[in-house]
């Protein structure tokens, strides 16, 4: 079984200004990476990202980058259990897994479909566990996304400190 998933939401905003609050570090900081962006996804850059729920920044390398269209990331695979799961621990891999977001305009530019599917992690218990994670992350960063674009708040404030 190959192990991938996608997660979507709707965005009450137009496509630029939902791609920009992805691509901007500034404002990916403000929303989604808890503890810090450094660097604008553009194709060819390696960036840093850091979460709170997951000490220590790591390096995403872009891929390649379609204004207002896509964004194609590559980062580090984990196995297994979240750190912040009682009892669990993740332990790194020797692989990358590939994250492909997909920004779509509706109502006339109105609105933005934004789509993320996360693919190629091995075929394994560990792997099982942190793609199921994985899928939870993306899709608390639609949510907080669709928060902070419509309406200027953090929704992951406070949420892992």
């Amino acid at each position: 079984m190959e192990l991938k998933f996608r997660v979507a939401a709707r965005i009450a905003r137009p496509v630029h200004e939902v791609f920009e609050a992805v691509a901007d570090p500034d404002q990916l900081s403000h929303y989604f990476t808890t503890g810090g962006a450094k660097g604008r996804l553009e194709t060819g850059a390696t960036v840093m990202w850091d979460f709170h729920d997951f000490p220590g920044a790591f390096p995403v390398e872009v891929v390649e980058v379609v204004p207002d269209e896509t964004i194609i990331l590559k980062w580090q695979a984990n196995e297994g259990e979240p750190p912040n799961v009682e009892g669990g621990e993740m332990t790194g891999s020797d692989y990358k897994t590939t994250v492909t977001m997909k920004f779509s305009p509706l109502d006339d530019g109105a609105r933005t479909m934004v789509e993320i599917a996360e693919e190629g992690w091995r075929e394994n218990e560990g792997a099982l566990k942190a793609s199921y994670g994985n899928c939870m992350g993306w899709s608390q960063m639609l949510c907080a996304l669709k928060m902070w674009v419509e309406h200027r708040i953090n929704l992951r404030d406070g949420m892992y400190v």
